[in-house]
């Protein structure tokens, strides 16, 4: 077809730039949807009870003090990701962005050096001090030694600091429960994330849109999470979950007593 069967606005010289710039266009972002980005999707993971078991093993296993019988739940969440060798195209990430279950990030900050070995082996490193200040902080919260008291912490293979928090509590919950006979939960399904270290301060973790909705997924209706992610925690947050921000143990106790007595419990 010759130009003067076109309209002249189509036949005019700037009008047919504009058309081949707006196919360049067209054409480089049909490129981009599938072309591999640096970026690696992340979204909710396993919980864990730390009253209970995690892949048929005890999470907590205490010796040189009488352990209770337990009712309730303290769960500790987790975030899943993506494989550091699989691509994600901007397509794909772009549908993820608007996903309140998943959550996009540079693979840089989920893979350190994009060396998935060295992933896994500063988390394990992360999880073992972890466990080690939980176990601190929880005795000195009761008054004991860890020279008479010896606890041993199994999550298979979960790695990072976060599970700090709930792990203390479920030593307390284990060897003194509220303090008079009964349980730290008041038989409730409480899930919660958290650094902590020996002094007993929680500290944040980051992800925790993603852990809020593992853990209503996992039938929990209250969320203990550090102060300073009360506005994280906020974004789509599950209906029928409460949060409730902490700063250090004795303040997570404290929630959990006013929780069972009625009392003023913190709020996001």
């Amino acid at each position: 077809m010759s130009d003067t069967k076109l309209p002249p606005a189509l036949t005019a010289p700037r009008t047919r730039a504009l058309a081949l710039c707006g196919a360049l266009v067209t054409a480089l972002f049909g490129v981009a949807a599938f072309v591999p980005l640096p970026y690696t999707l992340t979204f909710p993971g396993v919980t864990a009870d730390t009253l209970g078991s995690y892949q048929d093993r005890p999470v907590l296993t205490i010796t040189g003090a009488p352990v209770r019988s337990t009712q309730g739940q303290l769960r500790m969440v987790t975030i899943s990701a993506t494989n550091p060798g699989e691509r994600n195209t901007f397509w794909r990430s772009l549908q993820a962005w608007f996903d309140p279950d998943e959550a996009v990030r540079p693979t840089e900050t989920v893979y350190p050096q994009g060396d998935p070995a060295k992933a896994e082996e500063v988390t394990a490193q992360q999880m073992t001090e972890s466990q080690d200040a939980a176990t601190a902080a929880a005795l000195s919260h009761l008054g004991l030694s860890p020279a008479q008291v010896k606890v041993k912490i199994d999550l298979g293979d979960i790695g990072g600091p976060s599970a700090g928090q709930m792990l203390a509590l479920g030593i307390i919950d284990k060897l003194a429960g509220d303090g008079k006979g009964g349980d730290l939960t008041g038989g409730l399904t409480v899930a919660g994330t958290g650094t902590i270290d020996d002094q007993g301060v929680v500290g944040p973790v980051g992800g925790v849109p993603l852990k809020t909705q593992a853990a209503a997924r996992d039938g929990a209706t209250v969320f203990l999470l550090p102060k300073d992610e009360c506005a994280d925690a906020k974004v789509n947050t599950p209906a029928g979950l409460r949060l409730v921000p902490v700063g250090t143990l004795t303040e997570s106790v404290s929630a959990l007593e006013a929780l069972r007595t009625g009392g003023a419990v913190p709020a996001c």
